[in-house]
């Protein structure tokens, strides 16, 4: 089946019904599609564009940056959000015809003039007017960007019949003057199916609110780090606005879910079983830090949590966890072609907790299926790592932290965690137990940052 008859069936069988229509100029040379979708980001957007736009014209010349204005229809969207979509549909239309709106926040405008200057390409859809929003039975941020990445498969079709990359961003992202060269090149000279760009969420000023966000990562990297000490292939980070993948691999793996939140986790979850996840160290994307109740998680409910204080915030998953994760992943690379009962016995030495976890993921039934359906070792190996994907993974560290290894404080589980993988940050065997002071958090975080720049 070619290129263009796979779309068309993707687009009938997963695709989005497209009534909402896609306002942009020439769709001549598109080689590149960043989606940004945004719901009542007008205070945001338009600064994330001008950041866009400082990247280098030959790379914005073969890069459309397509923003999905969206909503669902009230009163689950305030009146006042879907008033402040309506302001940013009218200065995306205004952009796109040469003009700038003008706006009462001087920033703003400001921003505005450096995108009318510059080279930038803009489209955007209007899933926000009456009859276009997200139907309430839909997600939200999910839907939001399969909206824009299913539109971006059809202009890659037309202006790059042999491939494509789509980004995606948030609308309150940063990203450096190199961002769209070094993702470019990474897929010019890799061919995986999908990769990361290296993050570093924006730092507040208010103390409280920066001890906040330098936790959250703190503990976002070191799931990584462990993931990584343990062997396993979903090794990488879960954030939405550092994602990017081939149109090719979009179709593989069907498409973006609709989900209104983990929208990102499990995307990359599906990637992750078509090919190697990238990592893209030699840009830096940076997200916001700030507060949010839209999703039940993600970092803007993690940063309501620790500043509410809802629970223990600063807390690390248990090393032991991944010390246990690591000698079940190399049992099955080892020797995979066994019976359940044979795994399952092995599982109950290294812990016994193990084996009951995958008595509740019906190890024991799926094993039997998988093993008859491939023809070696080999094949039997990247079957299991479908299976014990990075959901099951998640699951499993779960399991072990509610019942046998709960979790500890940040200084006791990064020195663990590190000295089980080396001197990585000798001084941090120094820092006194508990949760360090914030300018401590955040000097911890910029070495991790610096040592473990995939996590």
């Amino acid at each position: 089946m070619n290129r263009s008859s796979q779309i068309a069936r993707y687009l009938q069988c997963y695709g989005i019904r497209q009534n909402r229509p896609l306002r942009m100029g020439s769709r001549e040379g598109i080689e590149r599609v960043v989606v940004i979708p945004a719901l009542a980001e007008s205070g945001s957007l338009f600064h994330t564009l001008a950041r866009i736009a400082a990247n280098p014209p030959e790379a914005l010349g073969c890069t459309l940056v397509l923003c999905v204005v969206n909503n669902h229809p009230p009163p689950r969207t305030t009146p006042e959000e879907i008033r402040d979509n309506q302001l940013t549909l009218s200065m995306l239309d205004d952009l796109l015809r040469g003009f700038v709106s003008p706006s009462s926040s001087a920033r703003i405008h400001e921003d505005l003039v450096k995108i009318a200057a510059g080279e930038l390409r803009i489209g955007f859809i209007d899933a926000s007017s009456p009859g276009l929003e997200i139907p309430e039975r839909d997600g939200g941020v999910g839907t939001a960007r399969k909206i824009g990445m299913d539109a971006a498969l059809t202009l890659l079709e037309e202006g790059d019949p042999g491939g494509g990359v789509i980004f995606c961003l948030d609308a309150d992202t940063l990203v450096e003057e190199n961002y769209l060269i070094a993702v470019g090149r990474h897929f010019a000279d890799t061919r995986e199916p999908a990769a990361v760009v290296r993050y570093a969420h924006q730092m507040p000023f208010e103390a409280r609110l920066k001890s906040a966000i330098c936790g959250y990562e703190i503990f976002l990297r070191a799931y990584v780090i462990g993931l990584s000490f343990a062997g396993s292939p979903y090794a990488f980070h879960s954030i939405g606005s550092t994602m990017t993948c081939t149109a090719q691999a979009y179709l593989d793996v069907r498409g973006m879910n609709r989900r209104r939140a983990a929208e990102d986790f499990h995307f990359l979850n599906k990637l992750a079983k078509v090919g190697k996840i990238g990592s893209i160290k030699n840009t830096t994307v940076f997200p916001s830090s700030r507060m949010s109740a839209r999703v039940p998680f993600g970092t803007g409910r993690s940063m309501r949590r620790f500043i509410g204080g809802e629970a223990d915030e600063y807390r690390l998953y248990h090393s032991q966890i991944f010390v246990i994760l690591r000698q079940w992943l190399a049992e099955m690379e080892a020797d995979p072609d066994k019976n359940s009962e044979s795994i399952l016995a092995a599982a109950n030495k290294i812990h016994p907790a193990l084996k009951a976890y995958l008595a509740l993921s019906r190890f024991a039934i799926d094993w039997p299926l998988i093993r008859r359906n491939c023809s070696d070792a080999e094949h039997l190996r990247r079957q299991f790592h479908v299976w014990f994907d990075g959901l099951k993974t998640l699951r499993l560290v779960h399991h072990f932290s509610r019942s046998v290894f709960p979790p500890v404080s940040i200084s006791e589980g990064l020195k663990d965690l590190l000295d089980r993988m080396g001197p990585s940050i000798p001084w941090l065997a120094r820092i006194p137990s508990g949760c360090p002071m914030p300018d401590l958090q955040f000097r911890i975080l910029e070495e991790l940052r610096s040592h473990f720049p995939e996590s």
